[in-house]
């Protein structure tokens, strides 16, 4: 029962981060553009379980619980976001633009579709470098009609690199429904065009998703080139803070509310026998970890800003 629950603490992690830096947002203290990820946790979750140490993930802006996933502290991220000189990056790169290499978290990027050319690129100095890393390109479904992408693709499969492309599909290309933007919905079936095998599974499901990312990673390693998964989830938040969500029908929150991860999981382990107070105990360690990382980025010293035009290349 340890990797269930283990699995549970990390989406509350996730889930509790982001609540908590959307109060934060809302009280002034994070600055600027903000995308959540409440409801999709599961996908990165289940995922990062099965990376190594070497591998490297390369998230949209939407990454915060990717890079949490990936075993980025709480406290760097959260002082990244408050632009303090505690942050990741010493408060410079923010909500959107943050990366930690040193824990395999390569960072995000505002350009939709722009960090799957970026993770095949590392795909394929992987062939050269002998590190036997393999790359993760994450990235929504409004990303697979960008050119890019479809590109990059096409290079991972010509030359078989070791490279995982995970599309969380939330149904949503921003504020538009993926079917008033492609007529197949299936969006996997293009990997398969393209001769990469490809996987459509539920992507609130934290052990489906695991389980599928632990056959990719496999495949990547052993030279079989890449796998495309199509992780179908739903966000429990607008596109941005400050979406008003006018465009969901009426009832549709609702029910998403219902089949989010962490309630639907949560009610797996109670019919598996596990004790409420254990499960409650999760959400309550998760919440104790978050509080105190908040309290100490909170305090942390704010960056200088006369420093901003340090570490700036063009």
């Amino acid at each position: 029962m340890a990797e269930p629950l283990e699995h549970l603490l990390g989406m509350w992690r996730i889930r509790i981060l982001e609540e908590t830096v959307q109060q934060l947002r809302l009280d002034g203290d994070i600055v600027g553009s903000v995308h959540l990820a409440n409801g999709q946790e599961a996908i990165a979750v289940g995922a990062c379980a099965q990376l190594k140490s070497q591998d490297a993930v390369f998230a949209t802006y939407r990454g915060h619980g990717w890079a949490l996933a990936r075993g980025v502290p709480a406290h760097g991220i959260l002082a990244e976001l408050l632009a303090r000189k505690t942050g990741v990056n010493g408060g410079r790169g923010g909500s959107a633009y943050f990366s930690a290499p040193e824990y395999g978290f390569y960072g995000e990027n505002s350009i939709v579709g722009a960090g799957v050319p970026i993770a095949v690129g590392a795909a394929l100095a992987a062939k050269f470098d002998n590190s036997g890393r393999v790359s993760l390109a994450v990235f929504g479904d409004g990303a697979m009609n960008q050119g890019g992408v479809t590109e990059a693709m096409n290079l991972a499969a010509v030359k078989s690199l070791p490279v995982i492309l995970v599309c969380e599909n939330n149904r949503y290309s921003e504020l538009t429904p993926i079917e008033d933007m492609v007529r197949n919905p299936d969006l996997s079936a293009r990997a398969g065009a393209l001769g990469i095998p490809a996987v459509r599974i539920d992507g609130n499901d934290p052990v489906q998703v695991s389980t599928a990312i632990a056959l990719a990673r496999q495949n990547a390693a052993h030279g079989l080139g890449p796998t495309f998964v199509e992780a179908e989830t739903r966000r429990i938040v607008g596109h941005y803070i400050g979406d008003a969500q006018q465009y969901r029908p009426e009832g549709e929150l609702e029910a998403d509310l219902q089949a989010e991860p962490i309630k639907r999981f949560r009610r797996q382990l109670e019919g598996a026998g596990v004790p409420n107070e254990i499960v409650d105990g999760v959400e309550e360690k998760a919440r104790r970890e978050i509080k105190e990382a908040t309290e100490r980025a909170l305090a942390d010293p704010p960056v200088d800003p006369s420093t901003a035009l340090e570490h700036l290349y063009v």
